[in-house]
């Protein structure tokens, strides 16, 4: 009995093994239909491209450095246009016009008629951050060599020539560039009794070159510069025993340019449109001034200040490109109205040569500049 029980179990154990592997298959192969069925209705879903990457842009920030090197174009043709200025209405100069051998000579003595300078100076120029421009540093080293000659009484001509190079420098931009600079000046004045007119005139010429760390490399550039410019002024000298008082107003206009770049080198070099910036100003103020007599030599102290009106400044605007991206880029000048100051020694040595020192300081709102200046002079 218990052998035939145990017999009768087998089959019914072997149809429920039998039917467990149908009903799987059949799951499978519903599971098999369902996937195709869903693929074969949405053909394209297992086929579609990641979306592509936008195209790179270029940053306002990235030529910070040609936005600076057109400024210092622009600010050294000014400091040039009124370097010459000063050569011929400053006191010491209109002195020796008007009273040729110094303190206690004849004013009717003959004066020498003709003149040569030499001049190095240094500036130490710093632009605050304005928009998308984050600042610089800059410092020039130059010389000035010149010749000037009296055409007829009261009347007087000159020309000088002023090589200069500048380092530029944008820290928190990562950038620097060089400014190579030459000037030509030309320069005169009319004296009508304690009145005097002078004129200058300047063209420039150079070549900049920048550096630009992109974080895969240094991105650079060569490219062309130029500044023209012109300054008139009017000023009366007044002169009280050893004292001097001279009043003047001048008008400048100065147009720098820039050429059109491409830079090489570095992540996403830039093409870079041609700029050019402008600016026009007034300035009135005064000079003050005695000299002292000691051993046969004539010390000559003075001191100078002037309000400055910068009425009209177009500050120009540069296209940056970058593969089929492009912006347009602002450029930066000065706050309109500031001060210039600064002091002058004179040394005569003799009755035609003389050393001197100057400094010149220009303060405005986003930019202050610090000129020295060591000079000699000989008349004949």
């Amino acid at each position: 009995m218990c052998c035939t029980s145990q017999l009768s179990a087998t089959p019914q154990e072997v149809g429920l093994d039998r039917a467990r592997e149908i009903a799987a298959s059949v799951a499978t192969a519903l599971a098999l239909v369902l996937v195709v069925t869903t693929s074969a209705a949405t053909p394209g879903f297992a086929q579609v491209a990641p979306p592509l990457p936008p195209p790179p842009t270029p940053s306002a920030v990235s030529t910070n450095y040609d936005q600076s090197a057109g400024n210092s174009t622009l600010d050294l043709g000014s400091n040039f246009l009124e370097r010459l200025g000063n050569q011929s209405s400053g006191g010491v100069n209109r002195a020796f016009r008007t009273n040729p051998g110094g303190g206690g000579a004849s004013a009717s003595t003959e004066d020498p008629r003709y003149r040569t300078w030499f001049e190095g100076y240094g500036i130490s120029v710093r632009t605050d951050a304005q928009g998308d421009f984050v600042g610089d540093k800059r410092k020039t080293l130059g010389g000035v060599a010149g010749f000037g000659a009296r055409v007829a009484p009261g009347v007087n001509l000159g020309f000088s020539v002023d090589q200069s190079h500048t380092d530029i420098d944008v820290p928190l931009a990562l950038q620097s560039a060089t400014l190579d600079l030459t000037q030509l000046g030309f320069s005169g004045s009319v004296d009508k009794g304690p009145w005097t007119w002078a004129f200058a005139v300047v063209h420039g010429f150079g070549k900049i070159r920048s550096s630009r760390d992109t974080g895969a490399g240094l991105a650079t550039a060569g490219y062309r510069a130029a500044v023209d410019g012109a300054l008139t002024e009017i000023s009366y000298y007044w002169t009280k025993d050893q004292m001097r008082v001279v009043p003047k107003g001048a008008l400048e206009y100065v147009r720098a340019t820039s050429a059109a770049f491409q830079e090489a080198g570095g992540l996403d070099p830039l093409d870079v449109g041609s700029t050019a910036l402008s600016r026009a100003r007034v300035m009135i103020g005064a000079e003050i001034g005695r000299y002292f007599i000691f051993d046969q030599k004539i010390l000559d102290l003075s001191a100078y200040g002037k309000f400055v009106d910068n009425f009209y400044q177009n500050l120009g605007s540069v296209q940056v490109s970058l593969g089929t991206q492009n912006i347009v880029v602002p450029g930066i000048g000065e706050s309109r109205y500031g001060m210039d100051a600064g002091a002058s020694a004179s040394l005569s040595l003799t009755s035609v040569a003389r050393l001197y020192v100057n400094y010149d300081g220009k303060f405005r709102n986003e930019l202050t500049s610090h000129q020295g200046t060591l000079g000699f002079e000989y008349r004949w």
